[in-house]
């Protein structure tokens, strides 16, 4: 079950292939995740001494929040994936062209993962292109209905 997506990710990077992450959080930032408060829009993957973190993905505290601690809702947070995962992600975006991006947010046995893809840039051209095929996809789907008034 998704909790959140990034759906400007698929429109600004060719995604070549995705992983599933798990991630460091606390604990008011998991029940602030299941109330739906997390927003990956902004947010991206960088790799730090063969670690790879979350930066930008802003989690909003809950108001019933600890009394005690200061919440901090854009903080860095480590994804956790197994290290022969990691060295091919380092590898493959050492290369010119690729980086790494968080696709979305999800529940996984209890556990909050994170869905990251390689992802290469799209240029203006490959935008216009996809936003053309789409926009077919929807007409042969009319077509194919007979609804050929809308």
């Amino acid at each position: 079950m998704s909790i959140v997506d990034n759906k400007k990710a698929f429109f600004d990077y060719f995604i070549e292939e995705r992983f599933e992450a798990g991630l460091v959080l606390e604990g008011w930032e998991v029940k602030a995740i299941r109330a739906g408060r997390a927003h990956i829009k902004e947010a991206y993957v960088v790799i730090r001494q063969a670690e790879l973190f979350l930066i930008g993905c802003h989690i909003t505290p809950l108001l019933s929040a600890s009394t005690h601690i200061v919440p901090d809702s854009t903080r860095t947070r480590k994804l956790l994936l197994n290290a022969i995962e990691i060295r091919k992600l380092i590898g493959k975006v050492e290369q010119k062209g690729y980086t790494l991006v968080p696709l979305n947010l999800h529940f996984s046995k209890g556990n909050v993962k994170c869905e990251i893809g390689l992802a290469r840039g799209k240029k203006q051209h490959d935008k216009r292109a996809a936003t053309k095929e789409r926009e077919w996809e929807v007409q042969k789907g009319r077509i194919a209905r007979g609804d050929l008034n809308a």
